[in-house]
């Protein structure tokens, strides 16, 4: 388990720990004698894939099938945008705007909109599960189940997908799953040069908190500061 887990165990034992002592089961409180892990702000690194395990996971899909036109597009959304499961779970045949060539994101977590650019190969994926794939129904979002009942995915299924294929492709990484691939869009982000406010603007984080984490993945600089006179470049 994770400290952070931990901390939710322990947490739960000590109020059933307080309950037992206040129903006179036991004599003694003894929720004060469990102590869980400390854990510490940003002390996680954030859990990316180079480029090479993204390519090697998007090679694992068999675009022939139906389930794969539709997995390959939600993939590409990941790994492009570094969209949430819940933001791409939610995407609507509104949400593209075709003649303008952009991808609306709305109601972000952070509570506002996002306007992309619809990368070309992002928006042929779509178009090709939208023509063999997705099933006639007069629900406007846009990825389906393939297996009945033949609903609107969830964010768990697109989180699964995720893990499924970067498992397939042998990916070694602590807790797969469609966060994976986000962060790897927030590393490309980084490698390039990106300001962390502008990646934070991409991702849609609500606080400029969340992106301090992946100060914690930009290799170069910090490999120079290593190097070099630290003290000078700070």
């Amino acid at each position: 388990m994770s400290a952070r887990s931990l901390n939710v165990t322990c947490a739960a034992l000590r109020s059933f720990l307080r309950y037992l002592f206040r129903e006179r089961i036991t004599r003694r409180d003894l929720s004060m004698a469990v102590e869980g892990p400390r854990t510490y702000h940003l002390s996680d690194v954030p859990r990316s894939v180079g480029v090479e395990d993204v390519e090697r996971t998007l090679g694992m899909v068999d675009c022939r099938s139906v389930v794969g036109r539709r997995d390959y597009a939600i993939l590409l959304l990941l790994v492009v945008y570094g969209l949430r499961a819940r933001e791409v779970a939610a995407l609507t045949l509104d949400d593209i705007d075709w003649k303008s060539t952009v991808l609306h994101i709305r109601g972000r977590k952070a509570g506002h909109a996002a306007v992309y650019p619809l990368a070309v190969e992002v928006g042929e994926a779509v178009i090709d599960y939208l023509r063999r794939g997705r099933p006639e129904t007069s629900d406007r979002r846009i990825f389906f189940r393939t297996m009945a009942p033949r609903a609107a995915i969830t964010h768990r299924i697109v989180s699964e997908r995720a893990k499924f294929y970067l498992r397939k492709a042998g990916v070694e990484v602590a807790r797969p799953g469609s966060h994976t691939l986000r962060h790897s869009c927030a590393q490309r982000l980084v490698d390039a040069e990106f300001s962390l406010k502008v990646i934070g603007d991409f991702l849609g984080h609500r606080r400029a908190a969340s992106t301090r984490i992946y100060s914690k993945v930009a290799i170069e600089a910090l490999r120079e500061v290593a190097l070099g006179d630290g003290e000078a470049i700070l």
